[in-house]
C-alpha cells in the first residue's frame, strides 16, 4: 500500500486549502484513515481521523475548521482545511490502517502567512 499526499501550499490566513491522498495497492479490510501533521523539530501532532462507519475525531485546535473525508471507492483521502491560520503550517501527513497496519504517505507543506 503507498499514500501519495498532495494539495499543500503558500496561503494566507483565513484562506482554504483542501490535501488529498492517493491511495494504491490493495487496502481490503481498511479501518480507518487519518491525518497528522509535523512542524520541524516538534512532535507529530495527530489532527483528524475518520472511521469506515463514518465517525470522524479531531484534535481541539481544528474542530470545525477542518474536515476529514474519504472516497474509498476511488482510492482517496482528503483533508478540507478552512479558515487556516499561521499555527496551522506543517507538513501534513495521510495514513491509512488496514488490518492493524499503518501505512503513511510522505508529507504534504502547508504554509500559512500572516
Amino acid at each position: 500500500v503507498q499514500l501519495q499526499a498532495s494539495g499543500g501550499g503558500l496561503v494566507q490566513a483565513g484562506e482554504s486549502l483542501r490535501l488529498s491522498c492517493a491511495v494504491s495497492g490493495n487496502i481490503f479490510g481498511l479501518d480507518q484513515w487519518a491525518w497528522d501533521r509535523q512542524v520541524p523539530g516538534k512532535q507529530r501532532e495527530f489532527v483528524a481521523i475518520s472511521t469506515r462507519n463514518g465517525a470522524t475525531m479531531y484534535v481541539d485546535s481544528v474542530k470545525g475548521r477542518f474536515t476529514i473525508s474519504g472516497d474509498i471507492a476511488k482510492k482517496m483521502v482528503y483533508l478540507q482545511m478552512s479558515s487556516l491560520k499561521p499555527e496551522d503550517s506543517a507538513v501534513y501527513y495521510c495514513s491509512l490502517n488496514i488490518q492493524e497496519l499503518t501505512y503513511w504517505g510522505q508529507g504534504t507543506l502547508v504554509t500559512v502567512s500572516s
